[in-house]
């Protein structure tokens, strides 16, 4: 009986530690949760080392292991609540939060950071409580007897046609360089957002294979340089350039309306739905569950965008480790680190496997702290920013970021992260949307499908 309880009350440990772990991450651009992972199964023998200890207590090996595990998830899942606090008072993002770099930032020019955050930990944690929901029937879904992973691996391909399709159809901008009458500035408008899209499109065909090393030995996510030049640095640029005035942000508790309790729930079912299908899939990200949510949410307020696309997040974070003992694939860089620091038993029956009810016992912990801690964290940003100096602040990011490329990928990571603002800069020279961005993913994973 001791043992249980000591078991248990290492894996809330642990996974306090996490949550701390994945505020860090959250808040410095280009710290990734993926690097914190790797850290952590390199040094895995060490860490169990140290708590050898603990077998007198009856506590044996396998579970400090396990404790390491839930450490992983917990930073994973925290990561997702409190990357929102650089991308709204900085602009800055990762590769999970870059489209919604436009909607928070415009919410801290009007003076509402810290609504945005909050809405943001609240499309977190109601990825979370509906994640849980849909915990058995997931199992069934896509694993025996419905078999919906490889369903839908069978017709992805034509998920993400369709997707691409709707990017470019619903696209709002107009074009009146030529003439403000007519239909034609509404063409033009989905003309030019398909030339971002194909451009970004044959950016990340290109940079697919491009060599990237780390001149300190870290890894060396390609994605980086490339989304932080295509969302990030534009928004940094442009604000340096502007030097917009940021007013003083408004501290009150956020309050939803009624009539928009409906479309926030709905903003989290499809954001979640996304999400999963996400930690689902192989290949696919975030950011393109991300755009199908915004798709199939159709056309949306800035708050429930801001709802939408937290949910997104989460949940993958969420569900990838539900994901890994129903078909046995890691579809992160947490979840691949876990599955060799545990072992991963096979669900195929109605019974959760132990070690995956430790681990949905971390996430539910973690998320609930991620949730309180993202507030309080955002009040204090939004309560002390306006008395920073806003244009040092976004030239010390920018010069943070060119930084962390370097370290991470090198000279070759400075030339992708200098060819990818261009392009970033042009859906906002255009005025069309920056998701059409997402093309530097969207495409060459459509191709890897079809063919």
């Amino acid at each position: 009986m001791l043992s249980i309880i000591l078991i248990f009350l290492f894996i809330l440990l642990f996974s306090l530690l996490g949550v701390l772990t994945g505020i860090l991450t959250g808040l410095l651009p280009g710290l990734h949760v993926n690097n914190i992972a790797l850290i952590l199964l390199s040094f895995s023998t060490v860490i169990a080392a140290f708590f050898h200890f603990l077998i007198q207590y009856g506590i044996q090996e396998q579970f400090i292991y396990l404790f390491i595990a839930a450490y992983i998830t917990a930073t994973s899942l925290s990561h997702t609540f409190h990357d929102v606090i650089p991308t709204t008072f900085l602009g800055a993002p990762d590769e999970e939060s870059a489209l919604s770099v436009l909607p928070a930032h415009s919410l801290l020019l009007e003076g509402r950071g810290y609504e945005a955050v909050t809405l943001s930990a609240l499309g977190s944690y109601g990825a979370i409580l509906f994640s849980i929901l849909l915990i058995i029937p997931l199992r069934f879904i896509i694993g025996y007897p419905f078999n919906g992973y490889n369903i839908l691996h069978e017709i992805m391909g034509y998920i993400l046609i369709a997707i691409i399709i709707l990017m470019i159809a619903t696209e709002k901008g107009r074009i009146i360089d030529f003439t403000d009458k007519g239909i034609l500035p509404s063409i033009l408008g989905m003309i030019f957002a398909f030339i971002v899209f194909l451009i970004s499109g044959i950016f990340g065909l290109i940079i697919l294979n491009f060599p990237v090393v780390s001149p300190i030995g870290l890894s060396a996510p390609i994605l980086f340089p490339a989304l932080t030049g295509l969302f990030g640095l534009p928004t940094l640029l442009t604000s340096a350039v502007t030097k917009p005035t940021i007013p003083i942000q408004k501290i009150e508790d956020i309050k939803i309306a009624r009539d928009e309790k409906k479309s926030s729930i709905l903003s989290v079912i499809t954001g979640s739905l996304a999400g999963i299908l996400v930690s689902i899939i192989p290949g696919i990200t975030s950011a393109t569950g991300t755009i199908l949510a915004m798709n199939i949410r159709g056309e949306s307020s800035r708050k429930q965008t801001i709802i939408t696309l937290s949910a997104v997040n989460t949940a993958c974070a969420f569900s990838v480790i539900l994901v890994l003992f129903i078909i046995l694939k890691a579809r992160s860089g947490a979840a691949l680190a876990i599955q060799q620091l545990i072992s991963i038993e096979e669900w195929n029956t109605l019974v959760i496997p132990l070690n995956l009810l430790y681990l949905i016992v971390s996430l539910l912990f973690s998320g609930t702290l991620s949730y309180f801690f993202t507030i309080f964290i955002g009040k204090i940003f939004a309560q002390r920013f306006t008395n920073i100096p806003y244009q040092p602040l976004v030239i010390t990011t920018i010069a943070m970021i060119l930084i962390l490329v370097f370290l991470f990928t090198g000279v070759n990571g400075l030339l992708v992260l200098f060819v990818a603002t261009f392009i970033g800069l042009l859906p906002v020279t255009w005025g069309v949307r920056r998701s059409h961005c997402m093309g530097v993913l969207l495409l060459p994973i459509t191709l890897y499908f079809i063919m």
